[in-house]
């Protein structure tokens, strides 16, 4: 997993509130058990027309948000049935953070683990982050996750909350596996102790 320590990039507003699993990855994309190749078809029914073609009126379809890392939305983003692939899609499309004021707490749990992360901030300040966004799209907004920081410039700066053990895994790109080895030295002492005493489960 790739670390997350600051990100400097573009943000696109998503003005939409209930933003369900199925809105960003629709069932008909759930075949694949691979992480890439799904970031084309995220938001697929409200980001493309009938015949495909890409939906003028959604954010990242707009040329100031095609290099868009960061995502801007409502209240409850993520709700709905608990699939993986949701962050997997939102990842691979290009999407690093993303703020908003509440989640489903699946979708929330799931973004750590891959390497996203979802930053919650209060109603108003998302408004004036989303308002900012839409006003002056090619301004970069800064996440800095060591201070716990989102930075517009010198127009606004918001502190957030991060759960100590969440930050120390993106920060040091750390899935659950990479967790589990950190400890690996207590793992081969506490194997070499158990052969001694238990040395017939070892053959």
């Amino acid at each position: 997993m790739e670390a997350f320590t600051k990100l400097n990039a573009v943000a696109a507003p998503l003005r939409m509130i209930n933003v369900d699993t199925d809105i960003i990855i629709p069932k008909q994309f759930l075949k694949t058990i691979k992480r890439s190749g799904l970031g084309i078809h995220a938001f697929n029914d409200i980001r493309y027309n009938e015949d495909g073609s890409p939906r003028e009126d959604f954010a990242l379809n707009k040329p100031a948000y095609k290099d868009a890392q960061i995502l801007i939305t409502g209240e409850n983003f993520g709700c709905g049935s608990s699939r993986e692939h949701a962050p997997w899609a939102i990842l691979d499309m290009g999407i690093h953070c993303i703020i908003a004021p509440s989640y489903a707490d699946i979708f929330y749990n799931n973004s750590f683990k891959n390497g996203i992360l979802p930053i919650v901030l209060p109603q108003d300040q998302v408004d004036a982050l989303m308002d900012e966004a839409e006003n002056n799209p090619e301004a970069p907004l800064e996440i800095d996750l060591k201070n716990q920081t989102v930075k517009r410039g010198n127009i606004m700066a918001f502190d957030f909350d991060i759960d100590p053990a969440r930050k120390h895994s993106l920060m040091n790109g750390l899935d659950d596996i990479g967790l589990t080895l950190e400890k690996k030295a207590h793992i081969v002492e506490f194997e070499n102790k158990d052969k001694e005493k238990r040395s017939w489960l070892y053959k």
